[in-house]
């Protein structure tokens, strides 16, 4: 794990974790992949990219490699995608569920990487920069080995967006208050910066859309919001004793009731390197 790539939430160095929550991250990967929400980002992010056959792409911090292969299957047997992740056992969960397509797997650091300048067509970077300790010079370190006229495609959470309803208020925001820089990276706005960024970076035609992801039972959020998941074990919780446990009963009478509610803004944008 590079130093550009540590923090403090369970994702962001999957290699250091105890057995136990790296079977959990890993499970929770493979599940966010299949959620109805992701699948409604990703489905925003490719038709923004607009990948096309014979394109050499790059999947930066490419998790288990559904992206990755999905992009492979826009490019055709002429393209290439490359897929890299910092985390070897991720990148070995990638290489056991390949399907054959055209992507290549590698270990690295998305803020370093061992890839020449101009040397692919796209990047696509999903939910990565908000665990980087600077995400402008990672973006830049992607503009380097993006051809000019080349599309980079970023897409991340804006954890400032994040709102519950169903559960005492207050209590919410005594357990966010212990989870924010914990379950959620000091970056908890990224989302929100990325359309800056990248006018700032000098990339052109520099689009932005918003998708407010929805969730209304405590089982469909736990996939992507680990402080109501009871699956995650009190050790890796950052609040006092208690307070986990309280908070999670009433997420569950809210998921009983009818009344749990909560939702996230996950923000894709898109430009062209001039």
């Amino acid at each position: 794990m590079e130093p550009a790539q540590k923090d403090r939430t369970p994702f962001s160095d999957i290699d250091g974790l105890s057995d136990q929550m790296s079977e959990i991250v890993l499970e929770a990967i493979t599940e966010m992949a299949r959620h109805p929400e992701i699948l409604r980002i990703r489905q925003t992010a490719l038709d923004m990219l607009r990948p096309a056959p014979g394109q050499r792409l790059l999947d930066a911090g490419s998790g288990s490699g559904e992206v990755a292969r999905l992009l492979a299957a826009r490019v055709g047997g002429a393209g290439e995608v490359l897929a890299v992740d910092h985390s070897s056992a991720v990148t070995a969960a990638a290489v056991g569920r390949h399907d054959g397509s055209n992507v290549r797997y590698l270990t690295g650091d998305v803020a370093a990487l061992d890839l020449p300048a101009d040397s692919v067509d796209g990047v696509w970077c999903e939910r990565v920069l908000q665990h980087v300790d600077d995400a402008d010079a990672t973006i830049g370190e992607l503009l380097r080995v993006t051809r000019p006229g080349g599309r980079l495609c970023l897409v991340d959470t804006d954890w400032g967006s994040l709102a519950f309803d169903g559960m005492p208020g207050g209590l919410g925001a005594v357990v966010m208050a212990h989870v924010n820089g914990h379950f959620t990276p000091r970056q908890f706005d990224m989302g929100r910066t990325l359309r800056r960024r990248l006018v700032a970076a000098g990339l052109r035609d520099v689009t932005t859309t918003p998708v407010t992801c929805l969730f209304t039972s405590p089982e469909s959020a736990a996939v992507i919001l680990p402080m109501v998941n009871p699956r995650v074990p009190e050790a890796a919780w950052a609040t006092p004793p208690g307070l986990r446990d309280e908070w999670l009963a009433c997420v569950d009478a809210a998921g009983q009731s009818g009344t749990f509610l909560a939702v996230l803004t996950i923000w894709v944008a898109v430009g062209t390197k001039n």
